[in-house]
């Protein structure tokens, strides 16, 4: 792989703009080179195939090349033409060119002005990165104190913490009966660290930039407690509820409860740190590499060494000379391996730097298997309904009515996952960091091929279900089994919710439990914070109407329906048809709340606007739905008025609040500043089918409740299909805009709570 290639794979996607521009620096070197060759005089004779001429190009560049042999002669042109100094100003690094004779100088020139801002770019974002993390160290360095204290608190309830002082009991003859002894681990921990620091003759103070070096941590001061405040209570609906009560009090009891989460805290913010320090690393070395790459390449086109003087002054700069991010890695794994691994290096450094996920063959190995089951079932499945004339058969209208709602759902499932399979494809071709924006713990996210294959192993359960009730109904013989049949797709429900209520760690447990805990915080919705996964799930819950409208009909038709003789009297109940009413409205009605959640909290008018628009959509189903029971010119005029107003209002809300597309004054006419699709055409058929598919709802107000050959039930599954393919076209647009919003301010990584706050006596925080 070329350097150009290797070094966009390498970069920090949020941090993109910051990096060198290599691309645009080559491209100064091309255009330089095409003026060299347009000054070559012409060969002297030239065969038909131009071998006269590559030879003498040859020639010239063997010649070239004996120039090099001299760079380090102090005589050299390039250092007699080119200065570099630093700008006392703002210690910015200028080009100064003692002689520019010809037009190649000028190639030259603009060369070197764009490699003069392309570097102190570089310089200046690596500079301000770097404060910040000393910053943040200086941070953890005063969360560590007081977690440590709050270690000898719990673990030893005996020391004084009156006056400062403390007296320790040495580990080796302090262990008291009872129990006692197993608790000293933390007191000779401390101990320990502070033998260390005495030899190091290190100051005891925090992590902090003093004298262009990271000193260690202190040990603890043991009265730190007393100006600390404990922020180690999760959120639950119970907390937000007693938050709006004003009846939440703080308990100072100092528990080995609080102490174990506060430590889990700890952890996560000490490795999120590191993975942040290991980025600004690679962040600097790339950069260098690039720089010192682009300069041999000017080298090897001009046959001169302007790469001396320039390597001399990068080496010089803050970039070649901080060590700053080196020291803190350093100082980082030394007090995560102490104090989170128990001593443990190998533990230790296996929790900073995890190994990616290996694709493995036996993943390939059951994708292709379980695809070719999918295809070869859906084969035999046409063939048999051929085979049998069931489209023109008595029985049509009952089956349609009463087993294809039931295995519809499992359709809606498996589509669904397979537009994610392939959202994520697109996502990790175009380096949206998909990862990081839902938040997912590195090395547990799942690629394309693994949801494929979840969504391919459904459809082959599904298929397999829908094929043995067909193929079981042409023997007479098997009549004595129609009560198992029918109950097949129960089976494959049921199954369905085994595997994901699993705990066992099998079947992708984490994205399982990602998933449960989105659900629960949409059930809950608006007692829980809103993140994005939260309201991104959420959205896909609006896609899934008619499923959830199937898991009803599941109740009716196993519950007090008739299914041994596949009939049913659902739509006479008057229980059916109020939850069949409810059904479509709880996923609008959950975004709604988590809108209400984010207004109160962020206090984001377009929030307002967000819930404004979902409250529309539910006063659309609502007529939609009631126009479907009850028939009428009062109720379809309402309900055609009320979907158009919501179509309306969420396609304009799609493209250009979520998408962000439709800009006049961008770059790009109608779109964005930034796009990561080269060809423009896309968005605009984006945005076309998003117009078209959202008015695909609106058959059944429409008056297309039947088609040729068609049923009534097949024609509202595939609107729904329809709905859920729109869905993921939103979901590919959605998160890159999300993702350039984060590289316009080059967020790369989570923000996560730190269980201390700290403050004076009188109360304000510090």
């Amino acid at each position: 792989m070329k350097f150009g290639k290797e070094f966009v794979s390498q970069m920090v996607p949020e941090w993109e703009e910051a990096y060198l521009d290599y691309n645009s620096l080559k491209s100064l070197l091309k255009d330089l080179v095409h003026f060299q060759q347009s000054k070559t005089p012409p060969p002297m004779a030239s065969t038909p195939d131009g071998s006269v001429l590559k030879r003498r190009a040859s020639l010239y560049r063997a010649f070239s090349g004996l120039t090099s042999r001299h760079r380090d002669s102090p005589k050299a042109k390039e250092d007699e033409e080119i200065l570099v100094s630093e700008d006392g100003a703002d210690g910015r690094y200028l080009q100064t060119f003692v002689t520019v004779s010809d037009e190649e100088r000028g190639y030259e020139v603009k060369f070197f002005n764009r490699l003069d801002d392309e570097f102190n770019k570089v310089v200046s974002f690596y500079k301000k990165k770097v404060t910040q993390v000393v910053e943040e160290a200086d941070e953890l360095s005063r969360q560590m104190d007081a977690l440590i204290a709050l270690r000898l608190k719990v673990d030893n309830p005996m020391v004084d913490f009156g006056d400062g002082s403390y007296s320790v009991v040495h580990p080796t003859n302090g262990r008291r009966p009872g129990g006692q002894g197993q608790h000293m681990d933390v007191i000779e921990e401390v101990v320990m660290m502070e033998d260390e620091e005495r030899e190091e003759n290190e100051p005891k103070t925090r992590i902090q930039k003093a004298n262009g070096g990271i000193q260690g941590f202190k040990p603890p001061q043991l009265d730190i407690l007393e100006h600390v405040k404990i922020n180690v209570t999760p959120e639950t609906p119970v907390s937000t509820l007693k938050g709006i009560l004003n009846c939440e009090t703080q308990d100072f009891s100092f528990s080995k409860k609080e102490l174990r989460k506060a430590e889990g805290q700890m952890k996560q913010a000490f490795n999120e740190f590191y993975q942040k320090l290991r980025l600004l690393k690679s962040y600097c070395f790339l950069n260098q590499l690039a720089f010192s790459k682009i300069l041999k390449k000017h080298d090897k086109i001009t046959s001169r060494n302007a790469s001396k003087v320039h390597l001399n002054m990068m080496e010089k700069s803050y970039l070649g000379t901080c060590d700053d991010v080196t020291r803190l890695i350093e100082r980082v794994e030394a007090t995560f391996i102490k104090h989170f691994a128990n001593g443990n290096h190998r533990k230790g450094m296996k929790t900073l730097r995890p190994r990616a996920r290996k694709e493995k063959h036996r993943s390939t190995f059951f994708l292709g298997l379980f695809s070719g089951c999918s295809i070869a079932l859906v084969v035999a499945i046409i063939v048999l309904i051929h085979a049998r004339g069931l489209l023109k058969s008595e029985g049509r209208s009952q089956y349609m009515e009463n087993i294809f709602p039931l295995y519809s759902l499992f359709g809606f499932i498996v589509l669904h996952m397979t537009v994610f399979s392939a959202n994520i494809y697109y996502w990790r071709r175009y380096r949206v960091n998909y990862s990081f924006i839902f938040g997912f713990k590195a090395g547990t996210e799942l690629g394309y091929r693994q949801s494929f294959l979840m969504s391919s192993g459904i459809a082959v359960l599904a298929l397999a279900g829908v094929l043995s009730n067909l193929d079981m109904e042409m023997d007479p013989s098997t009549q004595s089994f129609r009560a198992l049949t029918e109950l097949v797709p129960l089976g494959l429900v049921i199954v369905v919710l085994g595997i994901m209520l699993c705990p066992f760690n099998i079947i992708y447990r984490s994205t399982r439990h990602f998933l449960i805990q989105c659900v629960v915080h949409c059930v809950c919705a608006p007692l829980y914070k809103v993140t994005l996964p939260d309201f991104f799930f959420a959205d896909q819950l609006t896609s899934q109407v008619q499923a959830f409208r199937s898991l009803e009909f599941y109740v009716c038709y196993y519950g007090w329906g008739d299914f041994k003789r596949r009939s049913h009297n659902c739509l006479d109940s008057h229980v059916y048809r109020t939850f069949y009413f409810v059904v479509a409205i709880i996923p609008y009605w959950i975004r709604s709340l988590q809108c209400l959640r984010r207004l109160i909290e962020e206090k984001d008018g377009m929030q307002g606007l967000n819930g404004l628009k979902y409250f529309s959509t539910i006063v659309a189903v609502a007529m939609r739905t009631s126009f479907d029971m009850n028939k009428g010119i009062t109720w379809k005029i309402l309900a055609m008025t009320s979907s158009i107003v919501a179509t309306v209002v969420s396609t304009y809300w799609d493209i250009v609040i979520d998408w962000g597309l439709l800009r006049r004054d961008s770059e790009n006419r109608w779109l964005r500043d930034k796009l990561l699709i080269p060809s423009k055409s896309v968005y605009f058929a984006a945005m076309v089918l998003n117009v078209l598919l959202r008015l695909a709802w609106m058959q059944s107000v429409l008056g297309f409740r039947e088609a040729p050959f068609i049923h009534r039930t097949a024609l509202v599954a595939i609107v729904a299909c329809l709905e859920i393919i729109r869905r993921g076209i939103w979901n590919f647009f959605r998160l890159e805009n999300e993702h350039l919003n984060n590289v316009g301010k080059y967020r790369a990584f989570k923000s996560v709570p730190l269980p201390f706050s700290y403050y004076h006596d009188e109360g304000k925080s510090i």
